[in-house]
């Protein structure tokens, strides 16, 4: 099936076609180049949403990342820039490819294409020419044939007439020769013209064209399969990059098995610990006996000369709640964090402090190392004086020595405060032990008169007897409400500020340094003391911010059983 055989006759039917499979091959290329646009829209966004949920550096949100379902999504994160990276090699490929090479190779279409039709007109121009050149010899040879009759007939009818002279008849008769002679002439003329047209028709028909639609057909049968072969790219471009991107999926399922919702709970555990051992039972107090109070475990008074709890009584005393039974929380922070750490719950602490020790550890073994290295450098230069002054580098000898020194002493004050920090945790448990032990008819650990006995700093740091819940204590106001009306507690004792206390939470009073107040209720071991000034004015105040001295002969005191 060739088009130079069936389709002879069809040149511009041809032409147009072969213009459609151009526009078509330029349609794919811009579908491909769109294509490519997208690919590296599509990587740069996923770029930009890995990037907008990675963890900050140097941030708590970094510190977040230490949970497994938070490095599975971290690991999500880092995958999917990996996955991205893949969605520009594919509009790479598809760039170098596809669209480069087949914009090459249509220009190389264009201009075949454009050769071939220009032959086929030239041809086209040629068999026309001898078209006009046959009808003119045509035109021309019965012309003169019409001549040549209207000549004879003259001639003979001059000769008829008797009346014309012999030359006029002579004269008409060499006319109709001539005439005849012309006729001929265009015979041969036309009849030769005649040939060479047929020749030149069968030539066009049978040769020229055949050749010329032939290339065509090749041109565009040549247009399709690059089409097909570039569709073929097309789809192997995609399937390239599906192993990696499967890679990149499979790591990602990888980390999904990874988390591990025991280890993140352990994590959240290792966190928030306080190392506070849960609060005892609330102790009843018999208001229908006003001389017989209950009994608090937590008094502070104890009997220095005979060695037993002292009898204190005390009036009525509102009860306070524990941090996790309401949400207005007391938080003393005031300025800075202390070195020692010691504004943090004690377990809290402990990690702080080993993580500090850890980190001076490590600065002074780098410290070590560099002078070990001086050293080795001084020895090279005392072998080899030519190098360097072994001199030069004494002060830095003495600078790392001096370094060394500081970070030793630095973590020695740090391992001592963990040494006193783990000491207490371990006492803390057998204290809470005791007290649970209380209600078996143990006695409670003997207190102070004076809460200046007590190790404690104006910061609101945590010592040996004073509970680190003073960033969270939770007043009782509920609780409170139910004795509203009834009449106000009883002087225990009076007690001096130490310093200025600002009461911003509900149920705290402010205290100025140096004020007289009286105490209406000591310390529990909660860290809080409450206070009153005047007649009405009344609440919670650091403990460790007042100096307390309490009135042993105090009408209701409480005592101990």
């Amino acid at each position: 099936m060739s088009w130079g055989t069936e389709l002879w006759d069809q040149f511009d039917n041809l032409e147009k076609h072969t213009q459609w499979g151009i526009d078509i091959l330029e349609k794919y290329i811009k579908f491909v180049k769109e294509r490519t646009e997208i690919e590296l829209s599509y990587a740069k966004q996923l770029r930009n949403l890995s990037k907008k949920y990675q963890p900050k550096k140097n941030s708590k949100e970094e510190e977040e990342y230490k949970y497994t379902a938070c490095k599975a999504f971290l690991s999500t994160l880092n995958e999917m820039s990996d996955y991205a990276g893949q969605h520009e090699v594919i509009s790479e490929n598809m760039t170098s490819q596809i669209t480069v090479d087949l914009a090459r190779y249509v220009q190389e279409l264009k201009q075949e294409r454009k050769s071939n039709f220009h032959d086929g007109r030239k041809a086209q121009q040629h068999i026309e020419t001898c078209w006009k050149q046959l009808e003119s010899s045509k035109r021309r040879f019965e012309r003169d044939c019409k001549e040549a009759d209207r000549a004879q007939q003259y001639f003979e009818k001059m000769d008829a007439d008797i009346n014309v002279t012999k030359a006029d008849v002579e004269k008409a008769r060499q006319q109709a020769q001539i005439r005849h002679q012309m006729a001929e002439d265009s015979k041969a003329d036309y009849s030769s013209i005649l040939q060479k047209f047929n020749h030149e028709q069968h030539e066009y028909y049978h040769t020229h064209i055949p050749s010329i639609f032939r290339k065509i057909q090749e041109m565009e049968e040549r247009r399709i399969v690059r089409m097909g072969q570039s569709m073929k790219t097309y789809a192997e471009v995609d399937r390239q990059v599906i192993p990696i991107i499967g890679k990149c999926l499979d790591e990602i399922v990888k980390a999904a098995e990874a988390i591990d919702q025991k280890n993140d709970s352990q994590l959240v555990v290792e966190a928030y610990k306080s190392g506070f051992e849960p609060p005892g039972d609330i102790e009843f107090e018999d208001y229908t006996q006003p001389m017989k109070r209950t009994v608090s475990n937590n008094s502070l008074s104890n009997s220095r000369g005979e060695g037993k709890p002292e009898l204190k009584l005390a009036g009525k005393a509102k009860g306070k709640l524990w941090p996790f039974i309401k949400k207005n929380k007391l938080s003393l922070k005031l300025g800075s964090t202390p070195e020692d750490f010691s504004n943090l719950p004690p377990e809290q602490r402990r990690k702080k402090l080993q993580q500090k020790v850890d980190d001076l550890n490590k600065e002074i073994h780098k410290e070590m190392d560099q002078r070990d290295a001086i050293t080795k450098m001084k020895d090279v230069y005392l072998k080899n004086p030519q190098m360097g002054d072994p001199a030069s580098l004494d002060h830095k000898l003495a600078e790392a020595a001096q370094n060394i020194e500081k970070l030793r002493f630095e973590a020695q004050k740090f391992e001592a405060w963990l040494a006193e920090v783990e000491g207490r945790l371990q006492a803390r448990g057998e204290q809470a032990r005791r007290q649970s032990g209380m209600y078996d008819g143990q006695p409670p650990p003997t207190g102070h008169t004076c809460a200046q006995d007590r190790e404690s700093s104006p910061d609101g740091s945590y010592t040996e007897e004073q509970s680190q819940e003073s960033q969270v204590k939770v007043l009782a106001t509920d609780f409170d409400d139910e004795f509203d009306d009834e009449e106000p507690l009883p002087a225990i004792g009076t007690c001096k500020a130490l310093y200025t206390f600002e009461g911003q939470n509900e149920g705290t009073i402010s205290v100025a340094e140096g004020e007289t107040l009286y105490v209406i209720e000591e310390d529990r071991g909660d860290g809080w003391t409450r206070i009153r000034r005047g007649e009405d004015e009344e609440g919670y105040v650091p403990t460790s911010y007042v100096e307390v001295c309490l009135d042993r002969n105090a009408k209701g005191a409480k005592t101990y059983i």
